[in-house]
């Protein structure tokens, strides 16, 4: 029945006005809402985006300063380190003298143990071998008291035949 009624009236127009203002009210406040986490994310982004930024400039900065340097670098790379003296004090060379010895140790150790296990691939054939070895050792040692047991029998033979 309000639809039929004219809305020219001073009250309806009051009415409308206010029902418009309500309206816009309710659509600023849903869009207030969206507009604030935009506004957060956005800030957020060009935070982050800065953060980014600056790490990307020192790692550039780093870079060029190494690209800079990079005939020294190789120089440095290619001249042995062995020609250059160690910096160290009197007091310690005791120890260095030590670390050294250690050292030679470690590498001759290290080289069995390497060797060690590049055999490991070969530990099965190694141990068919032995295998093989030690049945060959048994045969010639059952083979050794036979002849033992024959030169023995041999020898009392000839006693017997000497004191005949």
């Amino acid at each position: 029945t309000l639809d039929l009624i004219d809305r020219k009236d001073p009250c309806f127009v009051k009415f409308s006005e206010m029902e418009k203002m309500a309206n816009m009210q309710a659509e600023i406040n849903e869009v207030q809402p969206l507009l604030l986490s935009v506004t957060i994310v956005s800030t957020l982004q060009f935070y982050f985006t800065g953060k980014k930024c600056e790490i990307l400039q020192d790692m550039n900065r780093h870079l060029e300063a190494v690209l800079k340097e990079k005939r020294t670098l190789r120089k440095m790379l290619i001249k042995p380190r062995c020609q250059e003296s160690l910096p160290i004090e009197a007091t310690f060379h005791k120890y260095v003298v030590e670390l050294l010895a250690e050292a030679v140790t470690f590498i001759e150790n290290l080289e069995s143990h390497l060797q060690t296990v590049r055999s490991i691939p070969q530990i099965p054939n190694v141990m068919k071998n032995m295998d093989t070895a030690l049945t060959k050792t048994e045969v010639l040692v059952m083979e050794l008291e036979e002849l033992a047991e024959q030169i023995l029998k041999w020898s009392k033979l000839q006693k017997d035949v000497y004191s005949d």
